[in-house]
């Protein structure tokens, strides 16, 4: 995805294992002022990876990860408010969407990336470790109990999405109104317009599709680098490798960034009535 008006500034960081823009319009601010506010963007998403990263062992996500069954732990805000996300989604995807299937990752696809078999009693022992309703939130205290041992949370498929809302929150802090952020080309967050137009355009993949975006975000999921890394959470297997990619539009990047996944696994009928309960919320389809 990508935006081609000039006139903009742009700043780039490497964070979360991708490339992050910040696409500034030039009415709203000086190269000097838009470098200084893109620098406190980046020191959000820092901060955020910290907090979210199930890698790294002073993150709550990956203090969940350590917890026995039973056992619970008091979470920050941001590890809070995407637990209680993709705890919503799971339910409102039918389990299409699911944080916790980190394991079937490790059995049916290799360190070189290559899908291998799983034996039935290897998958049954993972399975007891998988699904969001094994995890309980408590909203008065912030605290989240988990209900099987050493559960694996995986952010993936929404800590960018949910990077990109907060990024977002901190640009207009700095009184910025109208701006571009973008995660890998994978989600998009459109705010405001550029000077003189009504939208930010868009470009979809290799430009069969335009798209004009203000105000919402995009996110999209398919097969085109990973091969076959996206798992199905009702069958507990990966998600058989199609020529389409999967767009989801939303209010937030967030809430697009799990749908866009989710949207992989369900059915057409489902994803047509899960828009029309969201507002703001579209599905598209593209082939790759």
């Amino acid at each position: 995805m990508s935006d081609t008006a000039p006139q903009h500034h742009r700043f780039t960081c490497n964070a979360m294992a991708t490339t992050f823009d910040v696409i500034i319009n030039h009415a709203d601010a000086d190269e000097t002022y838009a470098s200084q506010a893109a620098q406190a963007v980046f020191q959000e998403i820092a901060r955020l990876e910290d907090e979210l990263s199930r890698f790294r062992a002073s993150s709550d996500i990956y203090r969940l990860g350590q917890l026995k069954a039973g056992e619970s732990i008091l979470v920050g805000m941001a590890a809070w408010d995407c637990l209680s996300l993709a705890k919503a989604m799971h339910q409102e995807t039918n389990g299409a969407f699911d944080i916790t299937i980190g394991p079937l990752m490790s059995l049916f696809i290799t360190s070189e990336g290559e899908p291998r078999q799983v034996s039935k009693e290897v998958l049954d022992q993972a399975r007891q470790i998988i699904g969001s309703h094994r995890f309980d939130l408590d909203e008065d205290t912030m605290r989240v109990t988990v209900h099987a041992s050493n559960m694996i949370f995986d952010l993936g498929a929404m800590g960018k999405g949910y990077a990109l809302d907060q990024s977002a929150d901190v640009l207009q802090d700095w009184k910025i109104q109208n701006f571009v952020l973008n995660a890998g080309d994978s989600t998009i967050l459109a705010i405001g317009t550029p000077a003189g137009k009504d939208a930010w355009q868009l470009t979809l993949g290799d430009g069969v599709k335009k798209i004009a975006l203000t105000n919402r975000a995009l996110s999209g999921s398919g097969f085109a680098v990973k091969g076959a890394h996206i798992m199905n959470p009702r069958l507990f297997a990966p998600v058989p490798i199609r020529p389409q990619r999967s767009y989801a539009l939303a209010p937030t990047a967030a809430l697009s960034d799990a749908l866009s996944t989710a949207f992989m696994v369900m059915e057409k009928d489902e994803i047509t009535a899960l828009c029309q309960r969201y507002e703001g919320v579209e599905a598209l389809e593209l082939a790759m």
